[in-house]
């Protein structure tokens, strides 16, 4: 929604803010709280977001994958299983994989409809285990984009995630992503190629997070091909330029248009 939304910089970092400290309000953000009130204003999630839209003055659509209440679940590497998206990063465990309860849940038919009419499909940025993939837990939207003839690309975060992505390479979110989403869910990965000075990695580092590490080998390996890009502002602190981001995206379209 913020992405889209026509709004100052400071509104974007807030609802990307995540709660900390012991209250029950750690580990949430707030643009997830902002849409689950907006979501008992209304009475649903589709009509929530409609109304998010309009308030953030959002310049596009923004469609639910379902209109289930659904929960989000993590099988861990040890065999334990962490409940809720906002405790699976806490434990700082290895994830296994990620399961949605109920399991089979309806998409919504706009949502579908949108996939269906795209040319370009794009996965990410965002936290892998809990924002993207959760999308492909409903297995509607997964076949839909698996069927789909679009240009699929999977937009790699630069940085690990503590709790999440630790030591995570690139080919290892791709990987994550054919494993919940099945075969054809990507076709291209778009990753950062601009060095990351010393200070800000130093920076990051205290934080548990480090630069992923691009392995092209192990991602051609999985049949999918990779694209490098300047696609980052690391003016102050490391995220995707949006207008970079945008920028390659539409190359890449343009590039495969061209070679087709």
């Amino acid at each position: 929604l913020v992405a889209l939304a026509d709004t100052e910089p400071m509104m974007e970092k807030l609802f990307q803010y995540r709660f900390t400290g012991n209250s029950d309000l750690a580990g949430h953000s707030f643009g997830n709280l902002f849409i689950t009130a907006m979501t008992e204003v209304t009475g649903d999630i589709e009509q929530a977001l409609k109304e998010s839209s309009r308030v953030l003055a959002v310049k596009g659509r923004v469609f639910p994958a379902t209109t289930a209440k659904v929960r989000l679940s993590a099988t861990m590497d040890d065999g334990s299983v962490v409940d809720g998206e906002s405790q699976i990063p806490l434990v700082h465990k290895r994830i296994k994989r990620v399961h949605i309860f109920p399991r089979q849940v309806e998409a919504v038919p706009s949502t579908l409809k949108a996939i269906r009419e795209a040319e370009v499909i794009v996965l990410g940025p965002g936290s892998l285990y809990t924002s993207v993939i959760p999308n492909l837990l409903v297995e509607d939207i997964a076949r839909e984009i698996r069927e789909s003839s679009a240009i699929k690309i999977y937009i790699c975060n630069v940085m690990t995630q503590p709790g999440e992505t630790d030591d995570y390479t690139a080919s290892m979110h791709v990987r994550a992503l054919i494993e919940h989403g099945g075969n054809g869910i990507v076709d291209y990965v778009l990753v950062n190629n601009k060095p990351i000075s010393q200070e800000m990695q130093e920076h990051y580092a205290r934080e548990g997070q480090y630069p992923v590490l691009v392995d092209e080998n192990a991602i051609a390996d999985l049949g999918v091909k990779c694209f490098k890009a300047d696609i980052i502002d690391d003016s102050k602190m490391i995220h995707h330029d949006s207008l970079k981001l945008a920028h390659q995206v539409m190359e890449i379209y343009h590039t495969l248009q061209r070679d087709n």
